[in-house]
This record gives structure tokens, C-alpha cells and sequence, in this order.
């Protein structure tokens, strides 16, 4: 076969002017020659914006690197249904936007703490337990939330930038306010106002062989969390070799016991900032985000079983064993 040729059917009936009717490829053509060749002739300026569907599921094909000839009912019907995704930010963007938001409102609670809550107190004082002092140096908890924290998100920032590659280029513009929102919300807005408060658990912690056995399990359970979760990201990251594009199978590094290991190390190390802080929003965001993670493992897990079938060793569980 010296020519790929495809027929194209416009997924939605707005459609987009000046669809080509079909198209024709390299034998090796991916996803992405396939959205720039019909941006070329739709006379689209951004080919990100071509949303490139199974013809049959109707989900989109989201792997740009794949093989045109590796989809099976593209293959088999000789066709692809196509949308105008409307305008379009970078994932790489996208994320950097979303961890962005802890790194601000952290260093804005920790450093104006002296000033916000006295003024804040008389409002609330009828609901929050009275604290000792409204001003003053931060506990040993709260002085190490803010480091966990920010040390997490710093991470998340440079793995973006540097190391995650990206199955998709972009994603819908409008995606990046929703997205965002929960980072922002409940990592940012609400754990930074909690966690600086005076009157905030971890200002409260009492001396005692209990609470500091669970500080120092807090502390192990966030370095050991954080640490494992860089060492899947770094595997994946690895895991095709320049050139490559077949999806490949991971292996180790957790992934004998959930399909996600990166996410059970994640919520690993944010029950360590728990056990550290005692915080009720970041029980919040973690049981939140977990349910998330799940979510997206699962969608993982039936990836791998439907692409893989018999070669796939099924899990049981996604992120948590014995339980998610």
C-alpha cells in the first residue's frame, strides 16, 4: 500500500467549510499528519483545533502519535469522522495553570497572616476555637505544611515543563477555567486560609508522644509518597524510545499492584501532610481528587485491557490496594 487514502465525514452537522471529502497519506501516517493534512485543505490556521474520531465509538483518537493503520475500524471502513474543536490551549499550559494556584495563595496566607486574621477573627470567632494568640511565629506543623506544599507543587511544575510528554498537543480553551478551579479552590484558596489560621488544628497540635509519632509518620509517608510518584513519572516518560510509537506496557515500579502507581504515591504523600497539619481542607482536596484519580485509572485500566486483551495482567484495583 504506497497511499493511505480515507474518507472524511464531518462528526457534527455545523461541520467544518471546506472539508475535503478525503485525504490521502503515507503508509505510516499518525494522527497528527492526518488532522494537519485536513487543516491544510479546510484551510484551518491552527491544525490543533481538528478533532479526529473513531468512526464506529465515535470517541476521539487522542494518541497523536498512533498509527492511522494501527485503528482498527478506521482501517476496516476506510474513514474518519472529523470536528472543529474551537480555540485551543497547550496541556503543558493548561497544567502549569492549574498548579499554579497553590504557589500563589501559600506564600500570600503565610505572609500576611499577621495582618488577615485579627481582622478576620471577630467575624468568625462565634464558629473556630478561640486561639492563644491572633499574631505570631507559625507552629512546627504549619511551618512545614507550607514547605510540603509548596516543595509538591514546585515538582508538579517542573515535571510539566520538563518531563510529561503528552498523548494530546491541546485541549479546548475553555477547559483551562475548569480545570483550574479545584487547584485553585481547594489546594489553594481553602487549604492556605485554613492552614495559617491560629485558630487552624495544626496551630493547636499539644506536645505528646502520639502527636509526634504521627508528625514523623506525616513526614515519611510525604518524602517516600513524593519520591515513588517521580519515579513513575520518570518511567513513563522513558518508557517509548526515541521513535517509538506503539503503546507499551509498564511494568514495576508499582505497577504489579494498581494500574496507577503515581497516583497511589500521590495520595501517599498527601496523607503525610495530613497526618503532619491534622487539616480538614486537605482531607477535603485529597478524598476529592482521589475520587478523580479513580475515575481516570479506570479509564486507564480499560485501556490496557482493550488494547493489550490477553497479554494485559488485569488489576483489581486501580490506585489504592485493597481499596480504590
Amino acid at each position: 500500500m504506497s497511499v493511505l487514502s480515507l474518507k472524511v465525514t464531518a462528526r457534527s452537522r455545523k461541520g467544518l467549510k471546506n472539508l475535503p471529502p478525503s485525504i490521502e497519506l503515507p503508509p505510516l501516517a499518525t494522527i497528527d499528519d492526518a488532522k494537519y493534512a485536513i487543516a491544510k485543505a479546510a484551510k484551518v490556521s491552527d491544525y490543533n483545533r481538528i478533532g479526529i474520531f473513531d468512526p464506529v465509538a465515535k470517541k476521539t483518537l487522542k494518541d497523536r502519535n498512533a498509527l492511522l493503520k494501527d485503528q482498527p475500524e478506521v482501517m476496516k471502513h476506510g474513514e474518519l469522522l472529523v470536528k472543529n474543536l474551537g480555540p485551543q490551549i497547550g496541556w503543558r499550559l493548561v497544567y502549569c495553570i492549574e498548579y499554579l494556584g497553590p504557589l500563589l495563595f501559600h506564600p500570600l496566607f503565610y505572609g500576611l497572616r499577621n495582618q488577615l486574621y485579627p481582622a478576620v477573627y471577630p467575624l468568625i470567632k462565634d464558629y473556630v476555637p478561640a486561639p492563644a494568640n491572633l499574631t505570631g511565629e507559625l507552629s512546627f506543623a504549619q511551618q512545614a505544611a507550607f514547605v510540603m506544599i509548596m516543595l509538591h507543587f514546585v515538582k508538579r511544575e517542573l515535571e510539566t515543563v520538563f518531563l510529561h510528554k503528552f498523548s494530546a498537543n491541546t485541549m479546548p480553551f475553555n477547559y483551562v477555567f475548569r480545570n483550574s478551579f479545584f487547584y485553585w479552590a481547594a489546594a489553594g484558596l481553602l487549604g492556605a486560609a485554613e492552614l495559617y489560621a491560629p485558630f487552624a488544628p495544626a496551630a493547636r497540635i499539644e506536645p505528646s508522644p502520639a502527636n509526634s509519632y504521627a508528625t514523623y509518620l506525616g513526614l515519611f509517608m510525604y518524602a517516600a509518597g513524593e519520591l515513588a510518584n517521580f519515579d513513575v513519572h520518570y518511567y513513563l516518560a522513558h518508557l517509548r524510545r526515541p521513535g517509538e510509537t506503539a503503546r507499551k506496557l509498564p511494568a514495576g515500579h508499582g505497577f504489579s499492584l494498581v494500574t496507577c502507581p503515581n497516583y497511589m504515591f500521590e495520595v501517599c504523600a498527601w496523607v503525610g501532610v495530613i497526618l503532619v497539619t491534622r487539616s480538614p481542607s486537605l482531607l477535603f482536596f485529597i478524598v476529592v481528587g482521589s475520587y478523580y484519580m479513580y475515575t481516570w485509572g479506570w479509564g486507564k485500566e480499560k485501556a490496557y485491557r482493550n488494547q493489550f486483551g490477553d497479554k494485559y495482567k488485569r488489576k483489581q484495583f486501580v490506585m489504592l490496594p485493597g481499596l480504590l
